[in-house]
């Protein structure tokens, strides 16, 4: 049996419906985005972080880089990955995290986001980093995309959810977003920022002396380049690739991503829907080919009838 490192979205969610004393779920969620975005606070006596993204999901404050500088970040990243342990592989992602939940937040929708998280905490089970502070969650927005950050954040769109009906699709997606962390491409990816130097502009404009101040600044900007390029076509490719196996090994239709990336090919680029994931992806008819490549006929015995996300949710919804 696997033991967490973290409470997940899906029980901080649980808790959420169970202590607002009626009220509203969406305001409940929005004080949320507050709490995930005030600097870590550290308890004396206990040393726990609390009202951070990293206490709010269960990860102690013994795992956060303490002691940091703003310019931390430039050294960090220009060491080897290696060198990023997990605990400081953590940290970047928690704080990724934030900056994308800044932009759009948390959906209202309860039972769809502990369906999404304890879906996606399945499959990060089957993954060769099972013991990450693996946690899912729902954007409310009418985009057609998924984001990762290092450490196991993973978030997914409700425009995307709203476009999927088999659950083996939206497996597919976050199997696709597991293997990005489980292969640290957004680590490499940043590297490759700090390494050409353009990091460095960033700390000399935002320079403070605090963790909180200097890595939020600068992972602010860093966050959003790094959403508004995405990462190496390879990575994207082989995120495909090891994504179809994983979820096969999850129990889950092996064609659930096919299916989604035939949908993609049938779809207008300039659908602005669509315009991000277009972007920082290979087109769809490449991925297809690239999974086609890899895949031939050997998963077909894994083939099986699969359940809509319309039914899983009625049938778990209210647990």
């Amino acid at each position: 049996m696997q033991r967490y490192t973290a409470l997940g979205l899906a029980g901080l969610l649980a808790v959420a419906s169970l202590s607002a004393h009626g009220e509203d779920a969406g305001r409940a969620l929005g004080g949320l985005l507050q709490n995930l975005l005030r600097p870590p606070v550290q308890n004396s006596a206990s040393g726990a972080t609390e009202n951070t993204l990293g206490g709010i999901l269960g990860i102690r404050g013994g795992q956060q880089q303490q002691g940091a500088s703003a310019n931390d970040l430039v050294g960090l990243l220009s060491q080897s990955l290696e060198q990023i342990d997990e605990p400081k592989e953590i940290e970047i992602g928690r704080q990724l995290a934030a900056v994308l939940l800044g932009a759009k937040p948390l959906h209202p929708n309860i039972p769809l986001q502990r369906y999404v998280n304890r879906l996606g905490r399945w499959i990060s089970l089957q993954s060769v980093r099972p013991d990450l502070p693996w946690s899912f969650a729902v954007l409310d927005d009418p985009g057609y995309n998924a984001f990762a950050t290092p450490g196991g954040f993973i978030f997914v769109t409700k425009g995307l959810i709203d476009q999927l009906t088999d659950e083996s699709e939206l497996a597919g997606i976050l199997a696709h977003e597991i293997t990005h962390v489980v292969n640290k491409h957004h680590l490499k990816a940043m590297q490759k920022t700090a390494r050409a130097g353009l990091l460095g502009k960033v700390v000399a404009s935002q320079l403070k002396n605090d963790i909180v101040g200097g890595f939020s600044s600068q992972l602010l900007n860093l966050g959003k380049e790094l959403y508004s390029k995405g990462l190496d076509q390879e990575d994207e490719l082989e995120a495909d690739r090891n994504g179809v196996s994983l979820a096969t090994r999850a129990g889950f239709e092996p064609y659930g991503l096919v299916a989604v990336l035939q949908q993609l090919r049938g779809t207008t680029p300039d659908n602005p829907l669509f315009a991000l994931t277009f972007s920082t992806h290979p087109s769809p008819q490449v991925r297809l080919d690239q999974i086609e490549q890899a895949m031939g006929q050997r998963l077909d015995a894994f083939t099986g009838k699969s359940v809509t996300i319309a039914q899983r949710l009625s049938r778990t919804g209210n647990r």
